[in-house]
């Protein structure tokens, strides 16, 4: 008789992912994150609550006399105070009810009374005629069920996994939209690995959903280091996104009381104008047009002259370095046509950046990384006071590296963020007969300033690194085979895409009394 093959198990992320996603039926991924996200959140908080509450009500040692329902020993250590009717196990008890949706909405209306940190995060979503009740109820048990048994002590660290793993899928299932609140994991923690944040001020201006921040936290817990010596600064635009950032923090046990909104964003309306960070880690939106450059000509930011009106890549690069500690450095992604631009305004800002000796390193990325944009990117590193390879910057093109998830999207391997950042470190390494670093043609190469003055200040690595030593069996036919069937592919789908659009367009129907131009 043949052996049965033993099936693999799924990690419970993606169990769970699969089983919440099968729960969303017709709700938009956009709006579904908010309902799954919210109920995450609930129960990581739910959990830490009752883990106190126990405690309080045993009534032993430094808990003797305490009372479980008294706010002020949750303040004291830093437990949000959860509510009787919030609760989850009164919510679980109840998850069948077809009011469960209001049940929800008020537990968290209630949490929000209760703790003013959480003032107007937390969804109340839950109720409205689109999300099914029966669903919900089910989608309740599926959290419910995250940790039970011997996990439930490590419940905080299963949940804050998985309220990670969950904006990554939908940041996936929500494509371009997506981007514009989550920056790629191996992209996050490529950047934090180069930049080592271990001790001080950790600064991100447009932070999205906190991924850099519990990022740069894991690091520091993950190379054995005190979380309690970093301290998160941070500004969103879109309050949305803002919401998520707080509750990705909050989940993680971070502190995200320096985590500001404003509409306006940090041009216009800069939440931390006297902060000096140590680390600056950040993934600012591409090329963007629309940034009120008109009104800020004269801003005392602009040190290395005035970005132009109709593109914001300079305005953030000299953002960044404003809000940089004398010895601090920071580490963001840039569209890659900011590191080649004629552009007479960004021609001139990038000039008196490498004459200053400001720029430490440049990675020129895969395409593919990014799931709101095809635009290639690189990533730039920038250090205030360089007092190793002065007057030298580290070029690294990184195009071949990554793999494909699927068509549209690459990520980083562990080993290719490994590769790229011991070559960072080792190329700074001090003293000078420590450094393991060497020129490998095709992938890193140390340039003096002036010969990258002599190429017309260009940064793009690909024109200092050259090109790789071949192999001799090197196929010329089959390397072209496969960049025409990538660029078939490409064209495949830009062609389904506009085929979608146009559908899209002819089911818009314009009111009888509407012209083309829009006037009646």
């Amino acid at each position: 008789m043949a052996k049965k093959t033993k099936k693999t198990q799924e990690p419970l992320e993606k169990q769970l992912w699969k089983a919440a996603d099968k729960l969303r039926k017709n709700i938009d991924a956009a709006e579904y994150k908010h309902v799954v996200l919210g109920l995450i959140f609930l129960k990581y908080i739910s959990d830490a609550f009752e883990e106190l509450y126990a405690k309080l009500k045993e009534g032993e040692g430094e808990y003797a006399g305490a009372d479980p329902e008294d706010i002020d020993e949750y303040k004291a250590e830093n437990v949000f105070f959860v509510p009787g009717k919030a609760r989850w196990s009164y919510l679980q008890a109840n998850a069948k009810q077809p009011a469960i949706g209001k049940m929800i909405d008020d537990a968290m209306d209630a949490i929000e009374k209760e703790n003013p940190s959480l003032k107007g995060v937390l969804p109340k979503v839950y109720a409205r005629p689109n999300l099914d009740p029966t669903a919900l109820g089910e989608l309740v048990d599926l959290i419910g069920n995250i940790a039970l048994g011997e996990a439930k002590a490590r419940s905080a660290d299963i949940l804050g996994h998985v309220f990670e793993y969950f904006l990554g899928e939908f940041a996936l299932a929500e494509g371009k939209k997506g981007g514009q609140f989550y920056t790629p994991r191996s992209v996050v923690e490529l950047l934090v690995e180069m930049l080592e944040p271990y001790k001080g001020r950790v600064f991100d201006p447009c932070c999205g959903s906190g991924g850099m921040f519990v990022q740069s936290e894991k690091f520091v817990i993950e190379h054995q280091g005190r979380v309690n010596d970093i301290s998160i600064y941070g500004q969103e635009s879109n309050q949305t996104t803002w919401r998520l950032c707080k509750m990705n923090l909050a989940i993680r046990g971070i502190d995200s009381s320096q985590v500001k909104w404003n509409n306006e964003g940090s041009f216009l309306n800069d939440a931390h104008p006297d902060l000096k960070a140590d680390f600056i880690i950040a993934n600012p939106p591409f090329n963007v047009s629309d940034w009120s450059g008109e009104l800020l000509r004269n801003d005392p930011r602009w040190q290395y002259g005035v970005p132009p009106v109709g593109n914001a890549n300079y305005a953030w690069i000299q953002h960044f370095i404003y809000h940089l500690a004398p010895n601090g450095v920071a580490g963001f992604v840039l569209a890659k046509g900011s590191l080649t631009t004629k552009q007479k305004e960004e021609y001139a800002i990038r000039k008196n950046l490498i004459e200053n000796d400001l720029i430490d390193c440049i990675v020129n990325l895969p395409a593919k990384l990014f799931l709101n944009t095809q635009i290639p990117a690189s990533l730039w590193f920038i250090r205030k006071n360089k007092t190793h390879r002065k007057g030298e910057i580290l070029f690294i093109d990184a195009r071949n590296m990554g793999h494909l998830v699927n068509r549209r999207t690459r990520e980083l391997s562990k080993e290719d963020i490994r590769k790229i950042a011991d070559t960072y470190h080792n190329w700074r390494a001090e003293p000078v007969e420590a450094r393991q670093y060497e020129d490998i043609k095709g992938f890193c190469a140390s340039v003096p300033i002036e010969r990258v003055a002599e190429l017309d200040y260009v940064l793009t690595p690909g024109r200092y690194v050259g090109l790789p030593e071949e192999d001799d069996d090197f196929d010329f036919a089959e390397r072209f085979a496969k960049l025409k069937a990538e660029f078939e592919e490409q064209l495949k789908e830009e062609a389904e895409l506009n085929k979608r659009i146009l559908e899209n367009l002819s089911k818009i129907q314009l009111p009888e009394s509407a012209t083309l131009n829009g006037s009646k």
